[in-house]
This record gives structure tokens, C-alpha cells and sequence, in this order.
């Protein structure tokens, strides 16, 4: 089934908010490998100015992933997910994530399209925090195969 083109410009509700603490921080920092002690060290994050432990920029993805999940879960798109590949995703910052933000998301189905039997979505996900200030942005390309 092919995605419903009318479902370009759609923006989804916010998502529930997500707290960001220090040891998901630390865990994402662990698991890429990452060493700069700004991420691990409330101290060392203070001395650079930062109010706590900073978090790496791809942690964003995290996040945009959970605006990401209501298209994918919403059926009458029409995206059968045992056909998606990732095709590209792009971030782009307004200020780092820290611990103890509060962040919604809201997507937008940016662009779709139909090229050589294929479907392309083009998502947009912006992060806010409690005060209503983006945080981040970004864009993840869906490419669901065709049959």
C-alpha cells in the first residue's frame, strides 16, 4: 500500500514530556564511546558553562525518534514498516541538551513522494523545552520499498 500523499504538511500532537537525567546521558556516552568529561562531570560540564552534564549532539536522535513513532504507528499513512529502510537523518541545534531539560517533540510529515516504485518520507522533528524554546531539530528521510 502506498503512503497517503494527503499526509504531507500533517503535524502529530506533541509528545508526552521526557526528562533527561544524567544516567541516560551517561548511558548514551558510554555506549558511543564518547569521553569528553563535560558528558560525565557535573563539574567539568559547570566549568564550561553548561547548568549540568551536557549530552552528546546525536542523543537528540533519542528523542526525535519518539515524535518519529506516532507517523510509524499511525495506520491510515499507510507505511508498512517491514518494508522501511532509513534512507538519512540530519540534526540540527539550537542549544545542547542537558541534564534536567524537560523536552516534548512535535513531527511533521515534511515531504512524501514516489520515485521508481518506492515512497519517500521526509520527516521534521522539533524538540522544545518547558519554556517553549526549540532545542533541536531534526529530519529523517523514510524509504519504504516497493513491492
Amino acid at each position: 500500500m502506498p503512503l497517503d500523499p494527503s499526509y504531507e504538511g500533517r503535524t502529530y500532537p506533541p509528545t508526552e514530556p521526557y526528562r533527561v537525567g544524567r544516567e541516560k546521558i551517561r548511558e548514551f556516552t558510554e555506549a558511543i564511546g564518547a569521553e569528553d568529561q563535560a558528558y560525565l562531570d557535573p563539574e567539568a560540564a559547570l566549568k564550561l558553562g553548561y547548568p549540568d552534564v551536557v549530552a552528546p549532539p546525536t542523543f537528540a536522535v533519542l528523542l526525535t525518534n519518539s515524535g518519529i513513532r506516532q507517523l510509524l504507528d499511525d495506520p491510515d499513512l499507510g507505511l508498512d514498516f517491514s518494508r522501511v529502510v532509513h534512507g538519512d537523518q540530519r540534526l540540527q541545534h539550537d542549544r545542547p541538551i542537558h541534564a534536567g531539560d524537560v523536552l516534548t517533540c512535535r513531527s511533521t510529515v515534511e515531504q512524501i513522494m514516489s520515485r521508481g516504485g518506492h515512497d519517500f518520507l521526509t520527516a521534521r522533528t522539533e524538540v522544545f523545552d518547558e519554556d517553549g524554546e526549540r532545542v533541536v531539530t531534526g529530519w529523517s528521510k523514510i524509504v519504504v520499498r516497493g513491492e
